[in-house]
């Protein structure tokens, strides 16, 4: 299976936390691919008209996309335990972690975007409204912090930890761990789990 991939991107790294959480990393072949708002590139097109990544093309040449129905299909492809729990409360609960962390990814995204543009064209009334989305998404998470520690590892605990993480990687000036610090304690954990050591986030080529 070919995988359109980057380092940077926290999307992928989900992905990619699956496919070595379920032993399926052996079987993509990651293709270093481009996928910036302003610019689509032509070649990712021809597998996702989106021009966004992560695409998963499989082995029949159907084209897989978001991360959350990658990473779906990958949990289906294995005998061990689901990441996604097939019925029930934890179900459901696993797939409001689920959102929620792919929820604070999209908040972060669309802040730093905004951070980056020229002061004059910055919209303070979406900085505020990002930086408040993100304060009590936080806020959230702390209050349930101990019972994601107790809770059997799986999709929402890898998308909340891939939010968490891009939090520290794209805004190292915000300081939420030391007023959350029930939850920076759970990341910790998280990020010392062999995936996540083998999908850290980085800049490189």
């Amino acid at each position: 299976m070919k995988l359109h991939w980057s380092p940077k991107s926290p999307y992928v790294r989900k992905v990619m936390m699956v496919a070595h959480e379920t032993g399926l990393v052996e079987r993509l072949e990651l293709v270093r691919s481009v996928a910036l708002m302003t610019q689509p590139n032509p070649t990712l097109m021809n597998d996702n008209p989106l021009s966004k990544i992560p695409t998963l093309v499989l082995e029949s040449g159907q084209a897989l996309f978001d991360s959350a129905v990658i990473c779906e299909y990958l949990d289906s492809l294995h005998s061990g335990p689901r990441l996604f729990p097939e019925s029930g409360d934890a179900r459901w609960q696993a797939l409001r972690r689920h959102a929620l962390g792919d929820g604070l990814l999209d908040v972060l995204i669309l802040w730093r975007n905004e951070r980056e543009r020229a002061p004059p064209q910055q919209s303070p009334v979406l900085l505020a409204a990002f930086e408040l989305k993100t304060h009590r998404t936080l806020a959230l998470l702390e209050h349930e912090a101990d019972v994601l520690a107790s809770t059997a590892f799986g999709i929402g605990h890898i998308a909340i930890g891939c939010a968490l993480g891009y939090c520290s990687f794209r805004f190292p000036n915000l300081p939420w761990g030391a007023t959350h610090p029930r939850l920076a304690g759970w990341l910790g954990m998280f990020e010392q789990r062999p995936a996540a050591l083998k999908t850290a986030p980085h800049d490189d080529l």
